[in-house]
């Protein structure tokens, strides 16, 4: 039986996969955005390893949520989950200055991947909607062009999917994989979404801890179980090190080659 964490895991799709391998005898650690949705998480999930807690929009508390995960540790694998969207936002400044819908989406993931000792499977929430992307990385946090939610949305989905395929290339010894769950009526999907939502955990579950051959791959992309073709320049080696070294600029942090 594995070991996992799983950010943005007190409700959503985080909640259902942490709910799903649970079922299936794993080991789950939760996460949650400040101590009143870790109770809420808690009371989800009574048979947990314990919760991180800490905004991911922050830098500082991404490193903290980091920290106490480590102290949980290790980890078989880490679901890369929690995401901010655009339905309906005008966009958000965070603390550091930053884009909240790149800071949740990208950044947040980036630094848990540095900090945290590093599992033997990552699996990262992309969409289809990255297929959709500006693959430039010019102004990345919207602070020159006027706001577009669904295009920020599609461009941060397309980084962290190069950061999925990136993390593969570095860290052979890791399965990296990205997963889009589907347009699924959650919180986030909204009312009006029409995938199914039962089958939206089950793929990052499946990649988290399966013996299954075909879950035992790096840098891929996958939907319902199934491979499918990621936009091409998220699969790019100057791409992927285009980001990374952004990323590295705005935290100070990098993640090491294996």
């Amino acid at each position: 039986m594995a070991r996992i964490f799983i950010t943005g895991s007190t409700d959503g799709l985080g909640l259902m996969a942490a709910q799903l391998l649970s079922g299936q005898g794993h080991t789950v650690a939760l996460h949650a955005r400040n101590d009143a949705r870790a109770r809420d998480a808690r009371a989800a999930l009574p048979d947990n390893a314990g919760v991180a807690v800490g905004d991911l929009s922050s830098i500082t508390q991404t490193r903290e949520i980091a920290r106490q995960v480590n102290d949980m540790g290790p980890f078989d694998a880490v679901i890369h989950n929690a995401g901010v969207g655009y339905y309906g936002r005008s966009r958000v400044e965070t603390e550091d200055g930053l884009s909240d819908v790149f800071a949740v989406n990208v950044l947040a993931p980036y630094l848990l991947t540095a900090l945290i000792t590093p599992p033997e499977r990552l699996v990262y929430l992309s969409s289809g909607m990255h297929h959709s992307s500006d693959t430039t990385l010019r102004d990345a946090q919207w602070t020159r062009r006027p706001w577009q939610g669904s295009q920020a949305y599609s461009e941060s989905k397309f980084y962290v999917t190069a950061l999925a395929f990136a993390v593969a290339r570095r860290w052979p010894t890791t399965l990296s994989n990205a997963v889009d769950p589907g347009w699924v009526p959650t919180k986030m999907g909204g009312s009006s979404a029409t995938d199914d939502l039962q089958a939206a955990p089950v793929t990052q579950a499946w990649l988290a801890a399966s013996d299954d051959s075909a879950a035992r791959v790096t840098g891929s992309y996958f939907h319902h179980q199934q491979p499918r073709n990621p936009h091409p320049a998220t699969q790019s080696p100057d791409q992927q090190d285009r980001l990374l070294e952004y990323c590295a600029d705005l935290t100070q942090v990098h993640i090491p080659a294996a």
